[in-house]
């Protein structure tokens, strides 16, 4: 009998001490590995990041976040994210064909999460390291706000078949998905992650407009663009022959994609009491901007227009843009981080950007959203920004009305983030 008291005793003591584990582990704070990160030559690109982590931190302010981040992000970009997200930790590194890490950080938070969260971008950007943990982890995956179907997209449809959830932040790559025949559970359309974001580099940007004679609320922002971005100028390498081809083919529509811009700039200097100011979303932007937009412009003109001589991070980037009127251009997520924080913005697209232009429709601002591939569009769009800077207030209230339709559906999606990356 004494016996049998000590084997129950035992068993209950086992029990209620595995018992107590359980429930240890299942009330820590949900684990998600956030891979974003994917350059720092644009302001745009960085967005993403800090825009899904501020989504998590509202939506789902019980869940640890890691983010695995790019080789090329630097210390700056990093200390600027840092300054917005003090716990944030952060990590780099691939993971091997045998299954394991690079480095002994991006081991243990692999280690560590419950669910990989694949931040937007203009494809599966992170298609390898993506397949890889699946591979090697078992461990569940979603994937937040990209595009698809582009010549970005690599052969990756069965890994995205294997996400848990695959929103796009545009309806057509839903569409290519589709007809694909990728099958994730959830496939749907959410707006583009850096909508959310909200860095800010108050003093940078007031020194700056001081320093230029910009004052709030008496500019407009405007970004050129060509039709490749120019990376071998921006990290200068050597030039492939594709390079060469596409650096040739923007020389050949630079001045049919800007000269719109620089139209509607002398509409608006001319037909308001406005200022204008010229910047860049990648490195390459600034010296273009000069050349294309400010140099050609006349006398009269060009005292009203400031141009950005150098490049700047996404936080100053967005101060100023909160001070100003609006932004209109040839760039995507400049105009997305205006949106997102209430500031009326134009976006000019062509075939060359993917797809990704046309979430405008989607969020009911198609009226802003110009193709540059069609005569008609280049023509109206100085008119259509001049009547915008005039109508302040109706760009206003179309503003926040798109915006509050892109926060009520990540409210929406972020509700299914939080479901799939709960503690297993």
């Amino acid at each position: 009998m004494a016996f049998m008291k000590r084997r129950h005793f035992l068993h209950t003591a086992l029990a209620t001490a595995l018992g107590a584990s359980i429930r240890a582990e299942e009330s820590r704070p949900p684990r998600i590995l956030l891979r974003s990160s994917w350059q720092v030559v644009n302001i745009g690109d960085i967005a993403h990041t800090p825009g899904v982590l501020a989504l998590i931190e509202k939506h789902l302010p019980q869940a640890e976040v890691m983010l695995w981040a790019s080789a090329d992000m630097t210390p700056e970009v990093a200390e600027m994210e840092h300054r917005r997200f003090p716990k944030l930790r952060i990590v780099k590194g691939t993971i091997g064909a045998d299954g394991k890490a690079s480095n002994a950080d991006l081991e243990a938070a692999i280690q560590w999460t419950d669910f990989l969260l694949h931040g937007s971008g203009p494809a599966l950007v992170a298609a390898r390291d993506v397949a890889a943990f699946i591979k090697h982890t078992g461990k569940p995956y979603g994937v937040y706000g990209i595009t698809h179907g582009s010549f970005l997209s690599g052969d990756d449809k069965d890994t995205l078949s294997k996400a848990k959830f695959i929103y796009f932040r545009d309806t057509l790559s839903l569409e290519v998905a589709r007809k694909q025949g990728i099958r994730a559970p959830i496939m749907e359309f959410s707006p583009d992650g850096a909508f959310a974001c909200d860095l800010r580099d108050d003093a940078g940007a007031q020194a700056f407009m001081a320093a230029h004679g910009l004052e709030e609320g008496k500019f407009l922002c405007c970004i050129p663009r060509l039709r490749y971005t120019p990376y071998w100028k921006i990290r200068k390498g050597e030039m492939t022959q594709q390079q060469r081809e596409r650096a040739a083919y923007n020389e050949e529509m630079k001045e049919q994609d800007n000269a719109p811009l620089r139209k509607a700039i002398i509409e608006v200097v001319r037909g308001t009491d406005l200022k204008v100011l010229v910047c860049p979303e990648d490195f390459s932007q600034v010296e273009l901007g000069k050349e294309i937009l400010v140099d050609p412009l006349p006398a009269g003109v060009r005292e009203r227009v400031v141009w950005r001589d150098r490049f700047w991070l996404t936080d100053e980037a967005l101060s100023t843009y909160v001070k100003s009127v609006g932004l209109f251009g040839l760039e995507m997520h400049s105009p997305i981080m205006c949106i997102g924080n209430g500031v009326p913005a134009m976006v000019c697209r062509f075939k060359e950007q993917t797809s990704k232009g046309y979430m405008w429709r989607t969020i009911g601002l198609g009226d802003w959203l110009f193709d540059f591939d069609v005569a008609d569009d280049r023509e109206r769009l100085p008119a259509a920004v001049l009547a915008w800077a005039k109508d302040r207030d109706a760009a206003r209230q179309a503003t926040e009305k798109a915006r509050a339709f892109v926060m009520n559906r990540f409210a929406e999606t972020m509700k299914v983030v939080g479901a799939h990356s709960k503690v297993p």
